[in-house]
């Protein structure tokens, strides 16, 4: 059973630059792997463990940080098999739509059973690649999942729980599929000395998608808030009339 984890290789916060414009400066920032790419990747370990014959591939998609020596051997430390990377300096900023369609490339050329991803990315928090990738592949597609109840090889199902706002559904998918799983799926474990030893004799594969950006959206620039003082406005009552010019408070401070 071959199971597909997205990982995206994201810049690390804390070392993000803000200029005097509002533009982000991201030269000086290491890369990492998405904190929440590590629930799913953390997904298809758990699987692993309990079902046989699993093998985790892992596809990551970018520009430079995927010349990272260290980022590559920290994907693999934490229980992947193989990486495969799609690796072109158009591919550091990509958007949703872009970012589906090379996912979609890889993942019909290395082959799957499951496919999993995070419900989002820790950068742009679009949370659409994984539902776009699942639609271009025209497979079950569910997202949200924050339990994987089990996994049938003879009847090729599988079987998930998410929780929405007012109930907490349980799905059985037919197999192929791709599941998006919430931080609340599992807490993500650290690699050993052990497993990151390993990491380095596990292979990593190249692929090439010879994909042309779609134009339709491009991302010009991202830019932090403008910073606004505090109108240091205290309610200190829940009358009426308090309530009333909170209301009016808080619109005066969103415009």
């Amino acid at each position: 059973m071959n199971i597909l984890v997205g990982c995206k290789v994201v810049p690390e916060e804390q070392d993000i630059v803000v200029d005097g414009s509002g533009l982000l400066d991201f030269s000086k920032a290491s890369p990492k792997i998405s904190p929440f790419d590590l629930n799913a990747i953390q997904a298809a370990v758990d699987i692993k463990q309990s079902v046989d014959g699993v093998n985790i591939k892992a596809i990551s998609i970018s520009g430079k940080y995927l010349e990272n020596t260290k980022i590559k051997k920290d994907i693999l430390s934490r229980g992947v098999d193989e990486l495969n990377i799609v690796m072109n300096d158009d591919y550091e900023n990509l958007l949703p739509h872009d970012t589906a369609e090379i996912f979609k490339f890889a993942a019909q050329n290395i082959g799957f059973d499951l496919i999993i991803c995070a419900d989002s990315s820790a950068d742009l928090f679009a949370a659409q690649v994984g539902m776009r990738v699942g639609a271009l592949l025209g497979i079950p597609t569910i997202n949200c999942v924050n339990k994987i109840l089990s996994i049938d090889s003879q009847s090729a199902t599988i079987t998930v729980q998410r929780e929405l706002e007012d109930e907490i559904e349980e799905l059985e998918l037919s197999l192929p599929a791709l599941i998006c799983v919430s931080t609340d799926i599992n807490v993500p474990t650290i690699p050993g000395m052990k497993a990151v030893l390993a990491a380095s004799k596990k292979p990593i594969n190249i692929l090439q998608a010879n994909y042309e950006l779609n134009d339709m959206v491009k991302l010009e620039e991202v830019k932090s808030p403008k910073k606004r003082d505090r109108l240091k406005i205290i309610s200190q009552s829940d009358n009426e009339e308090s309530m009333a010019e909170f209301i009016s408070n808080f619109k005066k401070a969103l415009k």
